[in-house]
């Protein structure tokens, strides 16, 4: 004689209401970010690659070396390769010492080639020290060593900013706060109007492509979910 599983009643009730859950669909999205810096970005944006929720995001991000313009060139060289892999396409740069119009011209290039851009001015290090502290006032890149310094070495002694680390997004959160470095980073931007990037000094974008990577993007959450309804 066959053995009859017992079923309890709640079960039968969702079976017949067909109201069983089912587990939510994994969803990835894909990501280029093509970055100025040969390791000091990579490394840290290769730490978002992850789930976020029923959101995993996967990474390719490159370090080129090249001056600005070269990079929004080099990112729209890969998407052209990859037309149908990537959902979001980023560049990563800096002001430094490029001039004025290249700046300027890179971030307006990005833009009209539906590219986003997480540019610094002055450096990238900027948004290291918005996880500590809000700042409005243009720094060199050695203030901005000294600042990082000094913040971390109120949590543990002896840290010693080196560019390239592969544990500065580690140490930020441990130590810093992403949501503040986030809403700092928001409170610069909204502090310009015009489009003479090279003189918004300090600022940061990076704030932009760190929501989208932890699904903090409005934008890109509907895309997501309209495209998997």
């Amino acid at each position: 004689m066959a053995r009859v599983q017992n079923i309890d009643n709640a079960d039968l009730k969702r079976f017949a209401r067909g109201t069983v859950k089912r587990k939510p669909r994994e969803i990835k999205v894909f990501f280029l970010i093509v970055c100025e810096g040969e390791k000091t970005e990579p490394n840290y944006f290769a730490k978002f690659e992850g789930k976020y929720g029923n959101i995993i995001f996967k990474i390719d991000c490159e370090g080129e070396g090249y001056n600005t313009l070269k990079v929004v060139e080099e990112a729209i060289r890969i998407r052209a390769k990859n037309p149908y892999k990537y959902n979001r396409v980023w560049t990563v740069f800096d002001k430094d010492s490029f001039s004025d119009n290249d700046f300027n011209s890179a971030i307006q290039k990005a833009k009209s080639n539906n590219i986003g851009c997480a540019w610094s001015n002055e450096a990238f290090e900027l948004w290291y020290i918005l996880h500590f502290q809000y700042r409005n006032t243009a720094m060199s890149r050695e203030d901005y060593k000294k600042a990082i310094e000094h913040e971390i070495n109120k949590h543990t002694l002896g840290f010693v900013y080196t560019k390239n680390s592969i544990e500065m997004y580690d140490i930020l959160q441990k130590y810093g706060n992403q949501e503040r470095a986030i809403k700092n980073a928001e409170k610069l931007s909204e502090q310009y109007d015009n489009l003479s990037f090279a003189k918004h000094n300090p600022r940061t974008q990076v704030y932009e492509l760190v929501k989208q990577l932890t699904g903090q993007d409005e934008e890109l959450n509907k895309e997501i979910k309209q495209g998997f309804e």
